[in-house]
């Protein structure tokens, strides 16, 4: 099968099949064409050459109505759930609108929805509004809707990726469960551990082909064959040590900073050339304390020491800004890019001023010469400077914002969640020029809940739980196992 877009080949000839109750993952790069064969297997592409076969039909254009007839259900990472609507009314929405029917019977579709709620047991007040629910039990109600739909195939987006490690464990047993049913899961993820823990059948894409499919009756590749599959190359582990000097003035420092409601009693410091990780589960306050070093919200109490000078926390971005200070969102969609403007527009948003001549105009010769300098302080591979930055994959993105406030050349750069959504390959990349960036003197924190990448990036890890550091671990004596055992303990009080 082949399709491509803006004259880029996303699917270069790619064979795939997935089998009745079967649980087939699909692995690959960022820019691979993973993406784009979901959305031609769902009816939201059409596909430029070559064969498609559902339920034994073939189909030389389906539209997303048929997809659906057949059978194919999509779970995308945004579950695309109605907030105002409770979870019967999400679960049996399509039975709803397809019956015709004026008025509908409440208490017919709650026992309907129950009745699917209790296939995955999945225990949960049918006549709650999804508003109220956490990420993991969206997740649940988005299968109970594709359930409820008959489906012969649920197709699963990057599943885990806002999940604890608790939660990860539960959608799995969920996603065996359904195998059990006869039902087929094609399971998409970067995560390569889940992938090899579930799967019964794996292919890897590679530059829009398939390069590996595991057969019936054969061992599953290890992690390392895998990536190899992924990328052509082969990737070694490597802790950053503690060499920091502390005699030095840090580049930020925080004293008793707090956000009531987020955070309290935040200390900590940032010394040149060093790599600060910061983690904690989902609504420890990580989140909260990037956004008050950058000036997105304004913490309550505490104070702020830049390059030693002591100052009141920033009350805005401006601010920030001002003492060097660059930010790349966790969201790239959002808030960290215009997703509709060029790659080459995007790359130098934050020091467009810069180019203004005399007269106030922006310099189209100077603006030029910025793109072009821009763009070549971090590789993209395959990138077309003038396509809009929507066009590129999501790790290629990341490399955009990165871009953007490099470009500023700052002293502190914050990264939250660096490389959420981003396959193996980009994720070495990022982690690359971000070490390159520390050997050059940048002080970086990175925020993530990926335990592997801040053992791996970072020399020194603050632990954060109910809104205060709980730990501080050097990473090279710390593994896996016993920064888990942290993230888990409950020793700590909430904030109040």
């Amino acid at each position: 099968m082949y399709k491509s877009f803006f004259g880029v080949i996303a699917m270069d000839g790619m064979d795939f099949d997935v089998r009745k109750g079967e649980i087939h993952c699909l692995v690959g790069e960022n820019g691979c064409g993973k993406s784009t064969m979901i959305k031609v297997i769902s009816g939201f592409y059409t596909y430029d050459r070559g064969d498609l076969f559902i339920n034994g039909k073939k189909y030389r254009k389906i539209t997303s109505a048929e997809s659906m007839r057949e059978g194919i259900q999509v779970i995308y990472q945004d579950f695309s759930l109605f907030p105002n609507m409770t979870i019967a009314e999400n679960i049996m929405m399509y039975d709803t609108t397809s019956s015709g029917r004026v008025m509908v019977n409440h208490q017919k579709q709650v026992d309907s929805a129950q009745q699917v709620l209790n296939r995955i047991n999945f225990d949960i007040n049918p006549n709650l509004y999804v508003y109220q629910l956490n990420i993991a039990e969206m997740q649940m109600v988005a299968i109970c809707r594709a359930i409820a739909q008959e489906a012969r195939l649920i197709i699963m987006d990057e599943p885990t990726s806002a999940l604890t490690s608790s939660e990860v464990n539960k959608l799995l047993q969920v996603v065996k469960d359904l195998k059990n049913q006869g039902v087929a899961v094609l399971f998409v993820s970067h995560k390569l551990d889940e992938i090899l823990e579930i799967s019964d059948r794996i292919t890897v894409m590679r530059n829009g082909k398939s390069v590996f499919v595991s057969k019936d009756g054969e061992a599953l590749p290890s992690k390392e064959e895998l990536i190899f599959h992924m990328t052509g190359k082969s990737f070694s582990d490597k802790r950053n040590a503690w060499n920091i000097n502390t005699n030095q003035t840090p580049l930020l420092e925080t004293r008793g900073l707090g956000l009531q409601g987020a955070f309290e009693d935040i200390n900590l410091k940032l010394y040149p050339s060093e790599i600060l990780g910061i983690t904690g589960l989902l609504g420890c306050g990580r989140q909260e304390l990037a956004e008050a070093l950058f000036g997105v919200i304004q913490a309550q109490s505490g104070s702020l020491l830049i390059y030693g000078k002591e100052m009141n926390p920033f009350s805005s971005v401006q601010e920030a800004v001002a003492q060097n200070i660059a930010y790349v969102p966790e969201d790239r969609l959002t808030k960290g890019l215009h997703m509709n403007q060029s790659v080459a527009d995007n790359a130098i948003a934050r020091i467009v001023d810069q180019f203004r001549n005399r007269l106030g105009l922006i310099s189209g010769k100077k603006t030029e010469e910025g793109k072009h300098k821009a763009l070549h302080t971090v590789h993209i591979r395959g990138m077309r400077p003038y396509n809009p930055v929507k066009s590129l994959s999501g790790g290629n993105q990341q490399k955009v914002g990165l871009i953007k406030w490099l470009a500023s050349k700052p002293r502190i750069l914050i990264l939250n969640c660096p490389t959420v959504g981003v396959d193996v390959g980009a994720k070495e990349d990022i982690h690359n020029i971000v070490r390159e960036l520390a050997k050059e003197g940048m002080g970086v924190i990175v925020i993530s809940d990926d335990i592997p990448e801040v053992l791996n990036l970072c020399s020194r890890v603050l632990v954060m739980k109910n809104g205060r550091i709980a730990h501080e671990v050097f990473t090279d004596d710390m593994d896996i196992e016993s920064l888990e055992a942290m993230l888990a303990d409950d020793d700590l009080k909430e904030v109040v």
